[in-house]
């Protein structure tokens, strides 16, 4: 549980990281990300000495991990603009509607039946995504980039199934390549700020590698140990966290109608987690209780 908080309450946290990387621009942001992160992966490998998957690699995964490397890309660079534009509320509702777009997936690409409660909360999402949409004078695009780029991914690594550590060593060095271009490019036309603010500057820009693998880490100890519906609770501590920040620390307007929107999203998932905690109990009552094997009487002396 305490690696699961950890996880969560970093990312909900990184609206608070982010900003402090300015004057840097999100792609420039975005591709000292990428770079370092490969960095502090392979560091972590390093230390455990594990470099045996790279031998049981699949070309499958490698595509598979291509195309995560890709759809992860637009989520990163989508979160970054997002908080150091002003909108880090609206990030937050992409994270908030991610379990919605998750279901929604499940029916459009594996035909899966939703149960009444599960439309009901759909049903609320698709209401205030009308609403948002009516208030911000446009749909929330970022909101809905960050989820729908998260839940592709989320689905592309299912298929994929390997730690986190190995799969991001090797999603960040499909990236390293064009983020690298990115930079010196950035250098070479006289608009990169790295190394141009002082050695914190390129500091912060190194540690994002840090802050990126950390929690992953820490989010595959926890997945490992605890029950998924217990992780299906935790993972709404991060987007509570960035739109705290977004409306307690960086003072974001907040009207009424905005609102409105919010609370009809938190309505759709608390009809949506209710239902699947639930079901989830519905089916473990249902389990065949298994007799246990009678045990050999030993005579003693």
């Amino acid at each position: 549980m305490a690696f699961g908080v950890a996880a969560y309450g970093i990312w909900g946290l990184f609206p608070l990281y982010w900003p402090l990387l300015k004057p840097a621009q999100p792609l420039e942001i975005l591709a000292h990300r990428i770079m370092w992160s490969l960095v502090a992966v392979l560091a972590i490998l390093a230390v455990r000495r594990h470099w045996g998957w790279l031998r049981t690699l699949t070309l499958k995964q490698a595509g598979l991990l291509a195309l995560a490397a890709t759809v992860i890309s637009v989520n990163w660079g989508t979160y970054i603009y997002g908080v150091n534009s002003g909108h880090t509320i609206e990030t937050a509702l992409g994270y908030f509607i991610t379990p919605l777009i998750n279901v929604m997936f499940g029916v459009l690409l594996f035909r899966e039946r939703m149960r009444p409660a599960q439309w009901t909360a759909i049903g609320l999402g698709a209401l205030a995504v009308v609403v948002l949409t009516a208030d911000y004078g446009r749909p929330p695009w970022i909101a809905l980039t960050l989820a729908a780029s998260f839940g592709t991914y989320s689905l592309v690594k299912k298929y994929v199934s390997m730690p986190s550590a190995e799969s991001l060593t090797v999603e960040t060095t499909v990236l390293f390549v064009p983020a690298l271009i990115f930079a010196i490019s950035l250098q070479a036309g006289g608009t990169a700020s790295f190394g141009h603010h002082g050695a914190g500057h390129v500091l912060l820009l190194a540690a994002a590698g840090v802050i990126t693998a950390v929690p992953l880490m820490l989010f595959n100890a926890a997945a490992i140990r605890i029950p998924m519906s217990t992780m299906g609770m935790l993972q709404y501590l991060a987007p509570v966290l960035q739109f705290l920040i977004g409306l307690l620390v960086l003072r974001e307007p907040m009207p009424a109608s905005r609102w409105i929107g919010f609370v009809l999203v938190w309505a759709a998932l608390l009809v949506f987690t209710t239902d699947g905690l639930r079901t989830a109990r519905r089916n473990r009552l249902r389990l065949p209780v298994l007799p246990v094997p009678a045990q050999p009487v030993r005579e003693t002396t």
